[in-house]
């Protein structure tokens, strides 16, 4: 009953932010997709410290900026008779780049591997250019 209420939410939630329009990007900030292929759901929880109005992206002023994003994804364990039960796993991964460029396009792509929680910003052409400094993950 716990997964099936927390799913609902989930999807009520999502439904709310699949109605919005995201907002037209400032050429004056940069702005930071999110994306996951081995996980759930990837939201944008706080940036510099405080809590984001839209879970969908961040839009950053030029400079240096800590992101933390909430990653939910499925862990398999035990022997065979237990991988029809995934266990879900919720984490928050935090990153900090410190030169964002006005105009530019990023994005952040959370990944899973085991019970190991994985950040990693890319820039418009695809370079590496930040990694998780902190992952804190429940349970």
């Amino acid at each position: 009953m716990r997964t099936f209420t927390g799913l609902a939410l989930a999807c009520l939630l999502l439904s709310a932010c699949a109605s919005t329009p995201l907002p037209v990007h400032n050429p004056a900030m940069a702005w930071v997709d999110l994306e996951t292929q081995t996980g759930k759901l990837v939201m944008a929880e706080r940036l510099d410290n405080q809590r984001t109005a839209d879970g969908r992206y961040f839009q950053v002023t030029p400079g240096s900026h800590e992101l933390m994003v909430r990653f939910d994804y499925e862990v398999f364990i035990g022997g065979m008779s237990q991988f029809s039960n995934p266990q879900e796993r919720l984490c928050y991964l935090t990153l900090n780049y410190a030169d964002f460029q006005p105009g530019q396009r990023y994005r952040l792509q959370a990944r899973s591997l085991g019970f190991n929680a994985y950040a990693r910003l890319f820039n418009a052409e695809g370079k590496v250019v930040a990694e998780e400094r902190l992952v804190n993950c429940i349970p």
